[in-house]
């Protein structure tokens, strides 16, 4: 009785009742601290309102427009533009967005597609950089510090902007060696101290059972388990689009396959317009505006010469690449990181898109426009993988599905001998002619970078009575985003009879625009599915997704729609050589294109499909459509 008098004492009862408070405050606040996960937007089923962007014929005659007399039309739409973007990758696609939101009035021109360079040959991580935090602590190099610091904070706003294209990705790093254990663990936990309140979800140790269970095709001899750390992936080439089509939303002016071939000063030497040539059509005209922004990427030091002919090279480009393997190479939803290969690098597998990636490399490269990834580092990244993998697995380069070399634009540093060892900042240099040149960086702080890009270019063009407002990039939803939930694939399917897996990749890649794209699908013909017809059999593409691309996104050419804005491409070249028949015929059906141009297209993306790791043997053997082989054979 004595025992349970003082177990129910005032006391006992205050105390029990205080940690009871403090229990629940602690797990109010955990719960609803959250990881910084992207979010739906409230629940709906309803397409959003109508939006049917600008033509590419109309984006052109603005360009035209302003390159006319001074004086101004009741429009204004001759009058010369704020800002006129060159490059409509990553970078220049931010800037775009940034500038257009503020009120300003933009131009930006690409001379190839949006996103045809590094901007769609990413790891497809939006990461603060595990690696360079190692290189931060043990060579105290406060730059590495910052650039993790900045890019875990911009990966909650990339995460939250573009919900329906990001997504949060637990990644495991094996462990072999106990002391490895408390190393690693370590590490991880000051990048989740580092995100602070932004960080997604704890990391933590999984045992070697649980190591096996969740990847059962891991080497599990010597294995002695496994460290989780969370970060975020990304489907690039759609982001870029969705950039794009957001500043097009906001009254940017933007322009695939124009090319600047001059610049314009004037008579202090400043610059204040352009020449620019349709790649297209051969056509060219000029472009006034108050100031130029250079956002090439690797290919920024060419524009720098075209202002100034004995400019010394800034840009050292890395070439990184990729292979695409089956998905039983990887879980659904983790991936794997080796963060000591046999020369050091660091390698991921991670699931995308229902296949495998893996890679990267990091090597001095060239600047070329289509870089190819060779056999020989093909063959490292596939013995990389055989090293981490079960015995019992053979790897073959047969299994490889696609492969893919991008170039990194590092900001080059004399010192530095190896790009690796290279901090993957950026860098805003203004020329004496008032050339904005951005250079550097990453996909993750694209929008930090955009951000500092418009800020310096308001300032040092005199725009400030230009602009509405400072930058809202940081709230600004991309399009797609804004009527879009997790379970928005339901509603699809309800109403259009899709499959599941089409309608949750309609979901995931277009966001509430996937209600338009829907509205252009053909009746299949069959009972089940009623609309969807599939481009290939083996992946969840459709047809209307290449009559979308051309009536809403500027694809103009075969390889726009099987590489950038589908990623059949990149998921597996063999099957988007069999699709090619399918998407040329749609595309001629809608830009009524000749026999000859059909073929031309054909020719012009088998050879692209080359450059994406499509064996030579399987093209000749004739396992090919006939049209494609005759037109192999005759090119």
């Amino acid at each position: 009785m004595a025992i349970l008098r003082r177990l129910f004492s005032r006391r006992s009862l205050a105390y029990a009742s205080g940690g009871t408070a403090l229990t629940l405050a602690g797990g109010y606040w955990y719960l609803n601290s959250g990881p910084a996960y992207p979010q739906s937007s409230k629940t709906t089923r309803r397409p959003p309102p109508p939006w049917t962007p600008p033509s590419r014929a109309e984006m052109i005659s603005r360009l035209k427009a302003s390159g006319g007399s001074i004086t101004k039309n009741p429009t204004g739409d001759n009058e010369e533009f704020d800002l006129l973007i060159v490059g409509g990758g990553a970078t220049g696609a931010g800037c775009a967005v940034d500038a257009a939101s503020r009120g300003l009035k933009v131009a930006l021109v690409e001379r190839d597609d949006f996103a045809a360079g590094t901007s769609s040959k990413s790891t497809k991580l939006v990461h603060g950089g595990v690696r360079y935090l190692q290189k931060a602590v043990f060579e105290l190099d406060y730059d590495q510090y910052k650039l993790v610091k900045e890019a875990l904070h911009e990966r909650r706003i990339f995460l939250e902007t573009a919900p329906y294209l990001s997504n949060m990705l637990p990644i495991m790093l094996p462990i072999y060696k106990y002391w490895q254990v408390p190393y690693y663990l370590a590490g991880c936990k000051m990048y989740d101290v580092l995100a602070g309140k932004e960080n997604m979800e704890s990391s933590y140790v999984m045992s070697k059972g649980k190591a096996l269970e969740t990847f059962p095709m891991l080497k599990s001899d010597g294995l002695v388990g496994a460290v989780v750390y969370y970060d975020g992936q990304h489907n690039d080439s759609r982001m870029n689009i969705a950039l794009i089509m957001s500043a097009v939303k906001h009254g940017a002016t933007v322009a695939n396959y124009c090319e600047v071939t001059e610049l314009h000063k004037d008579q202090n030497g400043k610059l204040n317009g352009a020449r620019v040539k349709d790649n297209l059509t051969g056509e060219s005209w000029n472009v006034r505006a108050r100031g130029i922004i250079n956002a090439t990427g690797p290919f920024t030091d060419s524009l720098l010469k075209l202002d100034n002919p004995s400019h010394q090279a800034i840009v050292q480009p890395s070439s990184g690449i990729h292979i695409t393997l089956p998905n039983y190479y990887s879980p659904r939803k983790m991936g794997l990181l080796d963060p000591s290969t046999s020369d050091g690098r660091v390698i991921f597998f991670l699931p995308w898109q229902g296949n495998t990636i893996a890679g990267t490399t990091d090597t001095p490269a060239s600047v070329s426009r289509e870089p190819k990834a060779s056999e020989d580092e093909i063959r490292w990244v596939l013995e990389e993988v055989r090293s981490y993998l079960s015995p019992d697995i053979k790897v073959r380069r047969g299994d490889v599905l696609s492969a893919w070399s991008g170039l990194r634009p590092l900001v080059r540093n004399p010192n530095a001998e190896k790009t690796e060892g290279l901090v993957r900042n950026h860098m805003i240099y203004v020329g004496d002619s008032g050339l904005l040149t951005i250079a550097g960086g990453k996909w993750t702080t694209y929008r930090a970078m955009a951000e500092e890009t418009v800020d310096e270019a308001v300032k040092v063009f005199g725009l400030q009575g230009r602009v509405r407002s400072g930058c809202v990039t940081d709230t600004l939803r991309l399009v797609g985003s804004d009527g879009w939930s997790r379970n928005m694939f339901i509603g699809l399917i309800q109403t259009y009879g899709l499959e599941t897996d089409v309608a949750k990749h309609l979901s995931e890649n277009y966001g509430d625009r996937a209600w338009t794209v829907c509205s252009l699908a053909e009746p299949s013909g069959e009972r089940w599915p009623l609309y969807g017809k599939r481009i290939v059999p083996q992946y969840p593409i459709i047809d209307a997704e290449v009559r979308y691309a051309i009536r809403n996104e500027y694809a103009q050419t075969a390889i726009d729609v099987i590489a950038r804005r589908t990623r059949l491409s990149f998921l597996n070249a063999r099957a988007a050589l069999h699709a090619l028949p399918t998407v040329v015929d749609i595309m001629g059906s809608e830009l009524n294109w000749s026999y000859s141009r059909k073929r031309t297209e054909i020719l012009n993306a088998t050879r692209f499909l080359e450059s994406m790791g499509l064996p030579d043997a399987y093209v000749r053997s004739g396992m090919v459509p006939e049209p494609i082989a005759r037109g192999w054979r005759e090119r």
